[in-house]
């Protein structure tokens, strides 16, 4: 295993994997290179470790269901004149075995033993445990 940190993050009104694949697709036809971004207020103290093989893994409707490797980080200055980090993405969504995460606000570094395992290739999905025991294990933070 790398030495590296990942990010984990919200993707807010966002009701499914393809939702935030559309929405990236969108905003990349704004963007020079056409690779899709997240900017975020705060810049990454970990940044080198990320950079060494780090992903961001979105949660959607409570549970991470994918992730993207990051390609770099870029300063991005506002017209409110504030510096920003751009997380610039791998336009490719790796779809994640699901995990609960619980609201938060902006992101978080997630330890690669913490994160969830990629999906097969070509797998869709997992097959879901049942509610009760879902909300079971977030409660005890197992999930």
């Amino acid at each position: 295993m790398g030495n590296y940190v990942n990010l984990v993050k919200l993707s807010v009104g966002t009701e499914s994997i393809e939702g935030l694949q559309a929405w990236q697709e969108m905003r990349r036809a704004e963007l020079p290179e056409g690779l899709p971004r997240h900017v975020t207020r705060m810049w990454p103290k970990r940044e080198a470790e990320i950079l060494s093989g780090g992903s961001i893994f979105w949660v959607i409707k409570g549970q991470i269901q994918c992730r993207q490797r990051i390609l770099r980080m870029d300063e991005v200055i506002g017209a409110d004149g504030i510096r920003r980090c751009a997380i610039i993405l791998d336009p490719k969504l790796h779809r994640t075995h699901t995990a609960t995460k619980r609201p938060f606000q902006g992101w978080r570094y997630l330890k690669p033993e913490d994160s969830p395992a990629d999906l097969p290739q070509g797998r869709k999905a997992e097959e879901p445990l049942p509610l009760e025991l879902s909300q079971a294990l977030a409660e005890i933070g197992v999930l």
